[in-house]
């Protein structure tokens, strides 16, 4: 008898334990549902790791605008500049995980964590889309450079070891290329870093290097003006939006980079809150304004939703692991 009241109790126990368990899982699930629907309810921070004046400020500007039309809310800018973005990637990992705050960079932050510069990257946030790609990553020299295309650089680098600069930020995007371009070739060129897209142009224009790997779409009027050339992209294909600039390929150079920019939440940011900002990108890059405003930055405005974004940034961290290795 005693057994079977200890058993009835014992019963009854867990029945009462799981009904509460069951009441907070759903308080929970409501209370992010709650949060979801009323978001956002103050302005909103985009953290931008680089400086005023580059492509990563250009287009997070640009985006911001759009998507305060669609979320109804400030879209405010904060350029957080310090060790390769890590300084930037890390206030958004710290910030409360309200989706108030979030993260908008580009590839370098994977190249952080492969160079052994910081533990975090992409897989550290929770990714809300992918809404740019910039298939205009150049190399760039003044309008009187003595390089008149790709392959005059290689060679002249190749008989001049050392000779030819070129500016990089160490440990960013950029510096990638530099290292792959160097391997490939089989060259010798003299690095300096400078800092980032901004100090990279002004490095340039001031004629303290030979070379800089920028976004065309970034000096576009430089172009325009003849004060600066392109020596060619590193897409696959020639793209529509600059058909007349050469590929680093059909210049014999195996060196193809594409830039993507992305958004990332603190990764305890509730899944609805991330959903409803990623609809909101979906929006604006779908928005035939926006996408005429980005034609003047050289980009292709493309949107990948959260998943697609993971895998699309996935395989081009396993191209960039292979690249360091080699």
């Amino acid at each position: 008898m005693k057994k079977t009241f200890k058993g009835i109790l014992f019963a009854l126990t867990m029945l009462v334990f799981a009904t509460i368990m069951s009441g907070c899982s759903d308080t929970s699930s409501g209370s992010n549902e709650a949060e979801a629907s009323d978001y956002p309810s103050k302005p909103i921070t985009v953290v931008v790791p680089a400086g005023a004046g580059g492509d990563t400020d250009a287009n997070a500007r640009l985006l911001g605008k759009y998507l305060e039309k669609e979320l109804g809310q400030p879209v405010v800018i904060s350029n957080v500049t310090g060790a390769g973005g890590t300084v930037g990637a890390s206030e958004v990992l710290d910030a409360d995980p309200d989706g108030h705050t979030v993260l908008f960079f580009h590839n370098s932050l994977l190249l952080n964590r492969i160079l052994g510069l910081t533990e975090d990257s992409y897989d550290s946030f929770k990714l809300a889309g992918i809404p740019v790609l910039d298939q205009g990553n150049t190399f760039m020299v003044s309008g009187d450079s003595k390089f008149e295309n790709l392959q005059d650089m290689v060679e002249y680098a190749r008989a001049h070891p050392g000779e030819v600069s070129i500016a990089t930020e160490v440990g960013g995007f950029t510096h990638l290329q530099l290292l792959a371009l160097q391997k490939d070739q089989d060259i010798e060129l003299n690095i300096v870093d400078v800092g980032g897209a901004a100090e990279k142009v002004t490095a340039l224009l001031g004629e303290h290097v030979d070379i800089v790997p920028t976004s065309l779409g970034l000096v576009k009027d430089y172009v325009e003006s003849g004060d600066m050339r392109s020596l060619g992209i590193m897409a696959s294909d020639r793209v529509d939006l600059m058909p007349d600039v050469p590929t680093f390929v059909e210049q014999g150079v195996n060196s193809e980079f594409e830039k993507f920019f992305f958004y990332g939440f603190n990764p305890d940011t509730p899944d609805e809150i991330v959903d409803e900002f990623s609809k909101a990108i979906e929006k604006v890059v779908n928005n035939e304004e926006y996408v005429k405003e980005a034609e003047k930055f050289l980009v292709t405005p493309t949107y990948l939703n959260q998943q697609e974004a993971f895998e699309y940034i996935k395989k081009a961290e396993e191209k960039y692991i292979e690249l360091n290795k080699e």
